[in-house]
């Protein structure tokens, strides 16, 4: 603890000032007043420091101390933080509940870790071997899903001159000593601390080339997104962001997820906690939370706190990305935390640009998006983080700031739809709306994985719903009647695409996550019923006749009727549309 002090002569809700030269430096943690509430400072001239508050500051008066602490804002990075639900400031809430109930008390003191649980060790390194930053020297079974890999501070690095025996620790205890270049001494323990606004380093980062599989048929084959990517949710209220991420959260092949609920609504937060708990990873078999970490921050909590939150959840998610695991991380909404940033700037009195929102929200935005992707680390392995960001625009208006400053360093935007929403459509993510920019470097990947044919049955689709558009255009104004045949045909088939291939019932066993290999063939399936019904109608038959026949319900209830590991039973659909095709024939030669 450092012994700078300064002296508060001004405090406008979570900002206070101090006069004078404090010493303080920029970004460093200080605590506030009798209390010692926990602040950062945020600017600083020669005869004014300026702090910004974690905490509530009512009752906080002129003449109460500050105090330095030496230290940036940080987060301690050690086993224990999976299963756990933290505040923005890395506080368990188990803990601060015991204290004081339902509500966060004002200067609350948490270990952000349980210090005393012991943990089972299992060392991978030897006296003498010469490790640096990032070198994995202990594992640790965290849960029954993730095996936790400590590793030396990026920072450091040296020979190791004596390692403790396999055995119980706790993560403040010494498992090894290192001895730098400059010859001093370092115990190391399982414990890390990190500043939550410094990205942590790695050797390169990787292009994108696998995708982030979820099994919602949407994502996975039009609009996917690659690990290591950067996706946003944008959506007018009751649209579906939360349930389109708690879909991916629970289905996407991402190792470890970490959820940010950032100044959303305290009954909404509780729910994502209550679904969570009772969730079954359904990779393991174990509790869904054995691999995930939850940030509450809900929207009656201090706003600096919920400015924090997104670099609190983005450190975790960078150190076990380190260990060579794939992360995704689901900030849901961005909106509130640029609000947050707008309320913090309004109280300093900056300058305000569009809709009130500080002139750097768009440096700030970059900054959180720019800390995805696919990286090899320091310790040669591989990781990745994926970032998912719900946005939530005013009115639904898509052409707000925090929307499209978002669109400006996000490459996949799943544009979700309120008339689409209203109807009972989910994921109600418009196709017309919605981009990825993956698309072409993920071709690749799909040619090899799952089928050669994929990325030509995705384009037919999307020309479909394309065609399908202009042609509602004329169908608004005339009716449908006057169309000609092959034009009535593209309507139904695109029917056939929305209900029996975008739409996913979220409740049933196998339509609420589906593999690769049955999106692909519910593709060929409809483009073969689209060919072989095409052949008709170049052959004369009128629309009305293919209509009679029961074949286009019988394709969209493909979803429901095929099993997910019952997949020869498409041969039965194709047989059932060349049936299709011979019996029009016949009764209408």
């Amino acid at each position: 603890m450092s012994n700078r002090t300064g002296v508060i002569y001004g405090i406008n809700g979570p900002v206070v000032y101090i006069k004078g030269n404090t010493g303080f430096k920029m970004a460093e943690m200080v605590y506030v007043g009798k209390e010692k509430l926990v602040g950062e400072v945020i600017g600083l001239d020669k005869d004014r420091t300026t702090i910004q508050v974690f905490e509530e500051t009512t009752g906080i008066k002129p003449g109460e101390i500050v105090e330095a602490t030496g230290d940036a804002i940080s987060v301690y990075l050690a086993p224990g933080i999976l299963h756990n639900i933290f505040d923005g400031i890395e506080r368990p809430l188990s803990e601060i509940a015991k204290i004081g109930g339902a509500y966060i008390s004002r200067g609350t003191v948490v270990d952000s870790l349980n210090k005393e649980k012991l943990w089972d060790a299992h060392m991978i390194v030897k006296e003498g071997d010469r490790v640096s930053g990032g070198s994995i020297i202990c594992e640790v079974p965290e849960t029954k899903a993730i095996t936790h890999k400590v590793m030396v501070p990026p920072n450091l690095s040296g020979v190791l001159t004596k390692v403790m025996p396999d055995g119980q620790y706790t993560i403040c205890d010494t498992i090894a000593v290192l001895q730098l270049d400059d010859g001093t001494e370092k115990e190391l323990t399982m414990m890390q601390k990190w500043p939550i606004r410094v990205p942590r380093p790695t050797t390169k980062r990787y292009p994108a080339s696998k995708p982030l599989i979820t099994g919602q048929r949407i994502l996975d084959t039009l609009f996917p997104i690659a690990k290591g990517g950067t996706a946003a949710i944008p959506g007018g209220f009751g649209t579906g962001k939360t349930m389109t991420q708690h879909q991916i959260a629970k289905w996407s092949d991402a190792d470890i997820i970490i959820y940010i609920g950032c100044g959303e609504r305290g009954n909404e937060m509780t729910q994502v906690l209550e679904d969570f708990s009772k969730l079954v990873d359904p990779k393991t078999g174990n509790p869904l939370m054995e691999r995930t970490t939850l940030i509450a921050n809900t929207s009656n909590m201090p706003v600096a706190a919920r400015e924090a939150s997104i670099y609190t959840g983005v450190t975790l998610a960078e150190y076990y990305r380190d260990m060579g695991y794939d992360v995704a991380i689901m900030a849901d909404s961005t909106s509130r935390w640029a609000e947050a940033l707008r309320e913090l700037s309004g109280r300093l009195e900056e300058m305000p640009a569009e809709e009130g929102f500080p002139a750097y929200l768009a440096s700030r935005l970059s900054a959180f998006y720019e800390r995805a992707g696919m990286m090899q680390n320091l310790n040669g392995t591989e990781g990745s983080v994926s970032i998912i960001g719900a946005v939530s625009p005013q009115g639904g208006d898509f052409s707000e700031p925090v929307t499209q400053n978002t669109k400006r360093f996000v490459r996949c935007f799943w544009g979700l739809d309120k008339s689409l929403a209203y109807a009972r459509h989910f994921p109600a993510i418009h196709w017309l709306s919605s981009y990825s920019e993956y698309v072409s470097d993920l071709a690749p990947w799909y040619k090899d994985h799952v089928a050669k044919d994929f990325m030509d049955c995705r384009n037919r689709l999307m020309v479909i719903l394309n065609q399908e558009s202009s042609l509602m255009e004329i169908v608004k104004l005339i009716g449908s009647d006057v169309l000609p045949d092959d034009q009535k045909l593209v309507l139904e088939i695109s029917r056939v695409v929305r209900l029996g291939f975008l739409q996913q019932n979220a409740f049933h066993p196998d339509d609420t996550c589906v593999p690769m290999e049955k999106q692909m063939k519910m593709m060929e399936t409809i483009l073969y019923l689209y060919d072989k019904s095409k052949a008709l109608i170049t052959q004369g038959m009128p629309m009305s006749v293919l209509k009679r026949e029961n074949i286009f319900e019988k394709v969209i209830a493909i979803k429901y009727d095929v099993p997910n590991d019952h997949l020869e039973m498409f041969d039965d659909y194709k047989k059932a549309i060349d049936e299709f095709y011979d019996r029009v024939l016949e009764k209408n030669a």
